[in-house]
Order: structure tokens, then C-alpha cells, then sequence
């Protein structure tokens, strides 16, 4: 088993480790309603198969709602990976700029998201803008940070060769500072899509007219006779991150193909 899991494609493990969760969802499921007979059981952890039913049953809902919280969240994390970039370039160009904004962008991640999601809508009154600036604040400091850590890590005998081959500051920072700062970049960006979407959903909760944090507030308000729902906007919630982290994984093999991990691997070899 472990050498199967070891020659296993990534696609094949991940399905079977999928897999796995969901019979255990289902195990555990079964073990609290009929098992252990917990009151109201479907309200701590409901059938999967009926949790699937409800999110087939109101799908179009569902995909509605959910669509709005993506675009959102997708203009906002576009937003922030563009500020981070920015940044990370500017503080990779002068120590000292990198000594004085350092602490401040630090600074800017102390507050929870919990506490300023409510601060940011008050203040705006627009639900999308604020779905949009949330996800981008959560998104700027893991790029800004991954790629800087990638810019920095060019050595000193890397710039000399360079320079031995009359490379202007330009053209070195672009062909080989740029290019190492991408598996940096790539990083910070599968950190960042995840995060992007619950930083929109928080907002949601806090009173827009619209969302999958919307959905996710009204189910719970009517109790048990919605628990099928919720558990379906979770369900939702978890898919659309796990989509957006796999595009930015699928951008990454397709433009640093020479990280290690996406090298085409040798057959035979021990």
C-alpha cells in the first residue's frame, strides 16, 4: 500500500483521500443518529447523502448566490495580488523602504477579519465593495511577503555572472529576480485564494442583501428545518475555494515549469 502511494499520481491520491473523508463523514453520520442517538443529530453532523440531496434540490439558488461571492472575491483577490506585487518590488529596490513599510504592513495584519469586516461595511454601506477590499486585504500580505522572500534569495555569485555577461541592473532584475520570485509569488497566492473567500463570506454575514454568507445566515436562523441547507452552503464554500486554489496551482505549473515538482519524472530510477 505505502509503495503504491508512493508511485501514485498526485490526481489519484487526492481522489482516494477524498474519498476517505467522505465514508467518514458518512460513518460518523450514521454512529451519532443511530449509535449514540444524539438529540436533534442532524443539526451536529447531518447524512452526506442528504446534505448532496438538498444541494441538488436547490442548486439554482445555490449556484446564484454563489457566483456573487466568487466574482467578488476574485476581483478582490486580484486587487491585493496587485498591491502585494507592487509592494514586494518596491521593498526588494531599497532596504530602506523594505525597514520602513515592514512594520506597518505587519501591523496591518493584527487586526482580525472578524472584527474589521463589520467596521469596513459600516463605513461603506456597499456590500460588494466591501466583499471586494476585504478579500484584497487578506490577499496582499502573503504575496507581498512570499515574493519578496523570492526576490531576496538571489546570491551574490548569481548577480556576478551577470554582470560577467554585461547584463544591465534591468535586464538582471527582470530575467532572473522576477523569474525567482515566482514559486515565492505562486505561494503566497494559493495562501491568499482560500483566505479571499472567507474574508468575502464574513462580510456577507454581516448583512448583505446577498451572498452564500447570506444563505448561510437565514438557514441558520430557522433552525433545524433549514440544517440541510447550511450544511450545503458549507459544502458550496469549501468548493469554490478548493476551485480557486486549483487554478492558481494550474497557473503555476503553467508558468514555472521548472520547479522541481512539475519536472517530468524519470521511470526506473531508484
Amino acid at each position: 500500500m505505502s509503495e503504491w502511494l508512493r508511485k501514485g499520481s498526485p490526481g489519484g491520491i487526492i481522489v482516494l483521500w477524498v474519498v476517505g473523508v467522505l465514508m467518514l463523514w458518512e460513518a460518523a453520520a450514521w454512529y451519532i443518529a443511530d449509535v449514540a442517538h444524539v438529540l436533534a443529530p442532524a443539526s451536529k453532523l447531518p447524512y452526506l447523502h442528504l446534505v448532496i440531496e438538498a444541494l441538488i434540490n436547490h442548486w439554482s439558488t445555490l449556484a446564484e448566490q454563489g457566483a456573487i461571492t466568487f466574482g467578488n472575491s476574485i476581483t478582490g483577490f486580484l486587487i491585493g495580488t496587485a498591491v502585494g506585487v507592487v509592494l514586494a518590488i518596491v521593498m526588494s529596490l531599497s532596504r530602506a523602504v523594505e525597514l520602513t513599510l515592514s512594520p506597518y504592513i505587519i501591523a496591518s495584519q493584527m487586526v482580525p477579519i472578524i472584527g474589521l469586516a463589520p467596521i469596513l461595511y459600516g463605513i461603506i454601506h456597499d456590500p460588494a465593495l466591501s466583499r471586494v477590499l476585504m478579500a484584497g486585504y487578506v490577499t496582499f500580505f502573503p504575496v507581498a511577503i512570499n515574493m519578496l522572500r523570492g526576490l531576496q534569495s538571489i546570491r551574490p555569485e548569481q548577480e556576478e555572472l551577470m554582470r560577467s555577461y554585461a547584463a544591465t541592473v534591468w535586464t538582471t532584475y527582470t530575467k532572473m529576480r522576477l523569474k525567482a520570485s515566482l514559486p515565492g509569488l505562486f505561494a503566497g497566492l494559493k495562501l491568499s485564494a482560500p483566505l479571499a473567500i472567507t474574508a468575502s463570506i464574513i462580510v456577507e454575514l454581516m448583512g448583505a442583501p446577498n451572498g452564500i454568507g447570506v444563505l448561510m445566515l437565514s438557514s441558520l436562523y430557522y433552525g433545524s428545518s433549514q440544517v440541510y441547507m447550511f450544511w450545503s452552503t458549507i459544502l458550496i464554500s469549501v468548493v469554490i475555494g478548493l476551485i480557486w486554489f486549483l487554478l492558481v496551482t494550474l497557473a503555476e505549473r503553467l508558468l514555472t515549469p521548472w520547479q522541481p515538482e512539475f519536472r517530468p519524472k524519470e521511470g526506473g530510477g531508484r
